[in-house]
């Protein structure tokens, strides 16, 4: 789990670090195309400070594997991969927007979507 959540944190964080400060890069290396609206690079950014602060918490983590909180964290890392896979497949199909980064990064979130299935204690432990 320690691995895990500590690649998760550097991969995430720069992924965020990115968004914030050129968003318009990592649109490029994804999707082929720039952004410039100033609504759009607003929207890019806050994605980008809410991938930090998942970056963070999953840093924070990472000595504290058999926490319910960490668990909690393990199923919002799977549906963070899964629904960023989605997206990012749709809009490479659906627009037909692909640049050179956008089917590493499918395989790199739907990878750690699986990774982080089977890291998850499924078993419910009774109350006492």
């Amino acid at each position: 789990m320690k691995r895990l959540l500590t690649v998760t944190a550097i991969m995430e964080f720069g992924t965020g670090l990115v968004l914030v400060s050129l968003p318009w890069l990592l649109t490029g290396l994804l999707f082929g195309s720039s952004i410039d609206a100033p609504i759009v690079l607003t929207i890019a950014r806050i994605a980008g400070v809410a991938i930090l602060a998942l970056a963070v918490t999953c840093w924070f983590a990472r000595n504290d594997a058999q926490s319910p909180a960490t668990k909690g964290l393990f199923i919002a890392l799977v549906i963070y991969n899964t629904g960023t896979s989605i997206l990012i497949i749709y809009a490479g199909l659906g627009f037909t927007s692909s640049g050179i980064g956008l089917w590493p990064v499918v395989l790199f979130h739907l990878a750690m979507a699986v990774w982080c299935i089977t890291k998850i204690e499924w078993k419910i432990k009774p109350q006492s």
